[in-house]
């Protein structure tokens, strides 16, 4: 399972044109399921997103989390986290989880995330999907259950 975990100030996902979920501050999480991923891998993710400290303390230090900030979540589902491109110019997908097996368990660690406390608004899985964010630092993390 893959994540790319994004700290924002804010954050706009639309489909066709109109709004589907907004958030202030908080992050925004990309979220791959790769073949063979379960719900440990997912509860694992989940746990590491909630609790990653990557927000200021009162002296600047990166040593508050998201839940502990009681933020927002955007959680965007992205096959094309598991894209291969050892060879040639044109990415593989192979890697990727079957999109059923994929939707159920991004709306399984979507609600496990909800669980911890955070509000969490969706992306559309397997949509066409228009992003507006404003990062933050930028801060971004990488986030890999298998790495």
């Amino acid at each position: 399972m893959r994540s790319v975990i994004q700290r924002v100030l804010s954050a706009r996902l639309s489909v066709d044109g109109k709004t589907v979920s907004e958030i202030g501050k908080g992050l925004v999480v990309y979220f791959g399921v790769g073949r063979g991923d379960c719900e440990t891998d997912c509860d694992v993710t989940v746990r590491k997103i909630a609790n990653m400290r990557i927000f200021g303390d009162g002296e600047g230090k990166m040593n508050r989390s998201a839940l502990g900030e009681g933020l927002e979540v955007l959680f965007v589902s992205q096959f094309t986290l598991y894209a291969d491109c050892r060879r040639g110019n044109r990415p593989g997908f192979s890697d990727a989880e079957e999109p059923a097996r994929a939707a159920a368990l991004y709306d399984y660690a979507a609600d496990a995330l909800a669980r911890t406390g955070l509000t969490v608004k969706k992306g559309v899985f397997g949509a066409d999907m228009r992003i507006e964010q404003v990062n933050d630092g930028p801060v971004t993390i990488i986030y890999d259950t298998r790495a």
